[in-house]
């Protein structure tokens, strides 16, 4: 069981100012309105970029341009065991829309904290708010 390879997921930080964008997963979605970055699975010889790309055109409906790998987590769930990695936007094309979440919010960074994030996050999310990260 331990050995299973991990779903593999990329998810990016959208940065405006000092504020982070962040998504809240729908009520009926397994851990529902726990909060995450933009993204998703990783389709099958789906190069990283690509993925990103194509995860955040469809869940915010803009065009974007995927800088560096920032963070790279591994993380089992009680159902499922996950590779995450995270990459910078540093610059998109449309007008972010909420096409799939619950909600989705453009946080301060500092206040990231105050948030509920899944598990697999936190880590990330208090070395954002503590200014190490992006």
């Amino acid at each position: 069981m331990h050995a299973q390879k991990p779903i593999l997921v990329t998810a990016g930080i959208l940065i405006n100012g000092d504020r982070i964008l962040i998504c809240q997963r729908r009520r009926s979605d397994v851990y529902g309105l726990q909060w995450e970055f933009p993204g998703g699975k990783v389709r099958d010889n789906e190069d990283l970029r690509a993925s990103l790309r194509r995860e955040l055109a469809e869940e915010l409906g803009i065009d974007i341009e995927v800088g560096d790998e920032v963070f790279r987590l591994r993380h089992r769930y009680p159902d499922r065991y996950v590779e995450v990695v995270f990459f910078s936007v540093p610059a998109y094309r449309g007008e972010v829309r909420n096409l799939v979440f619950e909600s989705i919010a453009w946080a301060p960074r500092s206040r990231l904290v105050d948030y509920s994030f899944l598990e697999a996050d936190r880590e990330l999310v208090n070395r954002i708010a503590r200014g190490e990260i992006v």
